[in-house]
């Protein structure tokens, strides 16, 4: 190793740097054993990198990455059955096999495609991070995937569900007002159980809302949902609260965050308690919104802003179930059918 100095005649400060003599052959051998090294990672370390790649360099909700763990261990465990220890030693066949064996399991078509999505992301990691020497994965087709539209109520079922008489006590006051959120907003049920008291602007009749991969968005809610939620927040919410310093907007009855579970729980007893013959989950309420300011004349943009869709073909879906609505609804009113 030397030292030589640089010196510009129009610069005041002067420059040293060294210039190391590498040994080529020890340069290769070095090269060659960390690329050992990596090969000689776990397929459960080489998930964990990816986990956290894409936690911390892509943002992905926590939820999604749990999903993308819930798939990929599936994949790793097939893996390890035909005895596959390295991620090199996987081939196309392989992964037609996997797909083969995860239809016998009773996976959909569209659930066979989002492992599909998961193993193709994860291996375009693994290329670009030098675990594997080529992407596989590139190769396989996604099957067909059926459209299926989604499930709405209409604005009768909607007035059922929220009719006054079906919530009961403080807890129903709690409940009418989560139930009126989520159909005026249209929010996931991962957004509303994470939203803050700070969070709502009753006057002004806005929320702020955290959605997918920490994207931030602000949604109107109407007239209804206001009411319910000042009454929640004037009369019911201080009693829920055990700690002083929680900042929740929906607590349960033990003064903590409501889980993702409990939102399911309380909207199927509201549902059985409101006689409808649906299967209703939060998701129907997004669903249901959508559909209903479409129909009501709503921009298509506007409706994408408002659920945080990244991709505009993804509220598109709404238009067709609007239409299908539409022409259902003339067969049953049209008196010549």
């Amino acid at each position: 190793m030397c030292s030589r100095e640089y010196l510009d005649p129009n610069c005041p400060f002067k420059f040293s740097y060294r210039v190391l003599n590498v040994n080529k052959g020890a340069w290769h051998l070095c090269l060659h054993k960390f690329v050992d090294k990596m090969n000689k990672k776990k397929l459960e370390e080489i998930l964990e990198d990816f986990l956290d790649y894409l936690y911390v360099e892509r943002g992905l909700a926590k939820n999604t990455i749990i999903a993308y763990r819930y798939d990929l261990i599936k994949y790793i465990h097939f893996l390890k059955e035909n005895k596959i220890r390295s991620f090199n030693l996987t081939n196309k066949e392989l992964i037609n096999n996997y797909f083969i064996y995860l239809k016998r399991e009773g996976l959909g078509i569209n659930s066979i495609s989002r492992n599909l999505v998961a193993i193709k992301i994860f291996y375009r990691f693994m290329l670009a991070e030098g675990f594997i020497k080529e992407d596989i994965s590139s190769l396989i087709e996604f099957p067909r995937v059926s459209k299926k539209l989604p499930q709405v109520l209409s604005l009768r079922e909607i007035n059922i569900l929220l009719a006054d008489n079906n919530f009961q006590g403080d807890l129903g006051q709690r409940d009418k007002a989560i139930l009126e959120l989520l159909y005026a907003t249209g929010m996931r049920v991962s957004e509303l159980i994470n939203l803050k008291v700070d969070d709502i602007n009753v006057e002004n009749q806005m929320l702020k809302c955290l959605g997918k991969g920490s994207k931030e968005r602000i949604i109107p809610f109407g007239n209804k949902a206001n009411q319910s939620l000042i009454l929640y927040l004037r009369k019911v919410r201080g009693k829920l609260v055990k700690d002083p310093r929680e900042t929740t907007l929906f607590l349960n009855n033990r003064g903590k965050k409501l889980s993702r579970q409990g939102i399911f729980y309380l909207i199927k007893q509201y549902v059985s308690k409101a006689g409808l013959n649906k299967r209703i989950t939060p998701h129907t309420l997004r669903h249901t919104l959508a559909t209903h300011l479409l129909e009501n004349g709503a921009d298509l943009r506007s409706v994408q802003e408002m659920l945080g869709h990244s991709d505009i073909s993804t509220t598109q879906i709404y238009t067709h179930v609007s239409r299908k609505w539409i022409k259902e609804e003339y067969y049953r009113a049209f008196p010549r059918t």
